[in-house]
């Protein structure tokens, strides 16, 4: 048989153990996560919510299942917690066991707690997360063998089990008070339903269902179906499963106990809002049942997207701070110029992006269109590379009657063109002829 503790240590005066228990309860929560992950996001809503609330959902739900555990077991008739009641004994994990219905309960409720404050639609968190259940409830199961705990009852078939007296966790029913030496001996030649063995098959295969019918009928199925037929399959299997459960209390002299009480209920419960859900029933609470799941869609792609638009408008902000002065300036001097704001929008867009070659074009307009000037003969436009504020400057000075230093060689050659004015010019042109 395989040892129930993996390893243990001693830290200081503190005991340090390690057990299969925890190690596959832990297993079948983060494969259980991975999963509800991954429907999530198929639902169009952001997955990784779902490891933020495993969070808060894990430690109450382990606080939920040990509570569940000691109530059960009290309700059994034991006066183990009874007889010396203390809060260390009752949350001590250690000392005794956990029940699933306990962590689904407190787990369950936080959960709807986390959605409902953050704004996601619990729905569809529901239904993502419903088969996860099944497959993380599955891979915790052979924790049990392990323990050699919640066999069922003695049976003949060749699946059936035996238990190592050594590890002995549970008295059969049929041996409740007997010596502990005629028990030692009955489980010693007696084989026993292996019952977290069935609950383990039953679970992967109602997961691998709600799968199929989550993809095969995706745009038929409402929110809230997926997680109905969980309750409808989840409580039809574990009542099944508490007919070979003899270890579990019984109410009064009945053979169902309160587990399998629970078990029918939630079964009833889903196939109630089946009904509702597929408009069979309509009562009045259910009129603001939604027909299409609330994404709320906040993920990481809508995160950069919204960043690069920033970073976007921060540049084009500072491309406009930059061309700011020289396009006033431009402005100012040229009446003809079309103001900013009649600008349409996309043309808006394109003069901030290319500020530059929109500052030399503006720029270049008023020396075109000097007021009052004739373009002297011969004279070409300005070379294109001079930068556009020199050619403004050069446009200011022409108007004056002294022409500007740079201009000099072109008023020597206008001189040398004009013709004599009287006779004595032109006598002096021919002697120098």
């Amino acid at each position: 048989m395989i040892d129930p503790i993996i390893l243990s240590f001693k830290f200081f005066n503190l005991e340090i153990v390690l057990r299969w228990y925890g190690v596959l309860v832990m297993l079948g929560a983060v494969a259980g996560a991975l999963i509800a992950e991954r429907e999530i996001r198929r639902r169009g809503e952001n997955g990784d919510v779902i490891w933020d609330a495993m969070v808060w959902v894990l430690p109450f739900g382990i606080l939920g299942a040990r509570l569940w555990y000691v109530a059960s077991n009290i309700l059994s008739g034991s006066t183990y917690y009874t007889e010396d009641p203390s809060f260390l004994k009752i949350i001590n994990t250690l000392d005794g066991g956990l029940h699933f219905f306990g962590g689904l309960l407190f787990g369950g409720i936080t959960l709807l707690i986390y959605l409902n404050k953050n704004g996601y639609d619990f729905w569809l968190f529901l239904d993502a997360i419903a088969p996860a259940v099944f497959i993380g409830q599955a891979l915790a199961r052979p924790a049990n063998f392990i323990n050699q705990e919640l066999y069922g009852q003695p049976t003949n078939l060749p699946w059936g089990i035996k238990i190592d007296p050594s590890q002995l966790y549970q008295t059969p029913t049929s041996m409740i008070g007997h010596s502990q030496q005629e028990v030692l001996e009955f489980i010693k030649v007696t084989r026993f339903h292996p019952t977290f063995a069935y609950e383990m098959i039953l679970n992967i295969l109602l997961a691998l269902l709600l799968l199929w019918v989550s993809r095969q009928y995706k745009e038929r199925i409402k929110p809230g179906a997926i997680f109905s037929g969980w309750l409808v399959l989840a409580g039809l299997a574990r009542a099944f499963i508490e007919l070979f459960r003899p270890d579990q209390p019984k109410i009064g002299n009945s053979f169902v106990s309160y587990t399998m009480f629970v078990s029918f209920l939630m079964a009833i419960v889903g196939v109630v809002m089946l009904l509702i859900r597929n408009r069979k029933l309509a009562p009045a609470l259910a009129d603001s049942w939604e027909a299409q799941y609330q994404v709320k869609r906040v993920g990481k792609e809508t995160r950069v997207r919204r960043e690069k638009a920033v970073a976007k408008g921060e540049a084009v902000s500072a491309m406009e701070a930059v061309a700011a002065p020289e396009i006033n300036q431009a402005v100012a001097e040229s009446a003809p110029l079309i103001s900013a704001a009649a600008v349409p929008e996309k043309k808006k867009r394109a003069v901030k992006v290319k500020a530059k070659p929109a500052v030399k074009a503006k720029a270049k307009a008023p020396a075109k269109k000097v007021s009052g000037r004739k373009p002297l003969a011969g004279k070409k436009a300005p070379v294109a590379k001079k930068p556009a504020v020199k050619a403004k400057v050069t446009a200011k000075k022409v108007s004056g009657k002294k022409t500007p230093a740079a201009k000099k060689p072109v008023v020597k050659a206008k001189v040398t063109v004009k013709k004599p004015s009287n006779k004595k010019a032109s006598a002096k042109s021919k002697s120098a002829k």
